[in-house]
């Protein structure tokens, strides 16, 4: 009787272990929106090449922009290390990004790239969190900011608070070209930041700002991974 009465307590005792691991889970994230898809894919070749990848890929954004569904796309250099590209890419939807993936040009130009890549082709597909005009004028001397923000997942309500809430701020200020916030499709605790300014001055003003140290503050204690920002060009 004992040894049932032992049993007994410590199988209650896990069930109330267990329900209390399952209070304390996150909130599954909810289904993606429909609607626009913002894709952002980091390439890292050979150092060596860098002047032939940039060709590749000034080729490459110029062929996506007469693609179905595109609605932006545009090619960065990162400044000091300029065998790092990213691309960014704007579409009116799920399907017509999709749809980019698998047209012939898109399996040409990743079979080019993996000839002289260092790294595999990363690519990151999101919504819009907050986000401002497709298009904008940016001079020559213009600095594009790309920084790669991750919560861990009981945060992830708070990320996407806060990371909002620094893009409509961000975008209030003296100078600013875009400030865009998105969501990463399959990991909402995952988002992108871009920037882009005029120049690095105006980037670094930004950096101290009251709301952008702030958002700095209140990121710390969720954050998930070492924030990334990168600084680049655009590729003209």
């Amino acid at each position: 009787m004992q040894f049932i009465l032992k049993s007994a307590l410590a199988l209650a005792v896990c069930a109330g272990m267990a329900a209390a691991v399952r209070a304390q889970a996150p909130a599954p994230p909810p289904p993606p929106p429909d609607g626009p898809r913002y894709v952002v894919t980091y390439l890292e070749v050979k150092p060596t090449t860098a002047a032939e990848a940039e060709k590749l890929v000034r080729q490459f954004r110029d062929a996506t922009r007469k693609e179905a569904g595109n609605l932006r796309a545009e090619a960065l250099q990162r400044i000091g290390q300029a065998h790092h590209f990213v691309l960014l890419e704007a579409w009116k939807d799920q399907a017509a990004a999709d749809a980019h993936f698998k047209v012939a040009g898109t399996a040409q130009f990743r079979d080019k790239i993996k000839a002289i890549q260092n790294a595999p082709i990363d690519d990151r597909v999101h919504f819009a969190l907050s986000v401002g005009p497709l298009e904008v004028k940016a001079g020559g001397a213009a600095v594009v900011a790309v920084t790669h923000v991750d919560v861990i997942p009981p945060q992830r309500e708070n990320g996407t608070a806060i990371t909002k809430q620094l893009a409509e701020d961000s975008r209030k200020e003296k100078g600013n070209l875009r400030f865009e916030a998105v969501t990463q499709v399959n990991r909402q605790n995952h988002f992108t930041v871009i920037e882009i300014w005029p120049d690095r001055k105006a980037a670094d003003t930004h950096s101290m700002a009251d709301h952008t140290r702030a958002f700095r503050d209140k990121l710390g204690p969720a954050s998930g991974a070492l924030y990334d920002e990168r600084f680049y060009r655009l590729v003209n």
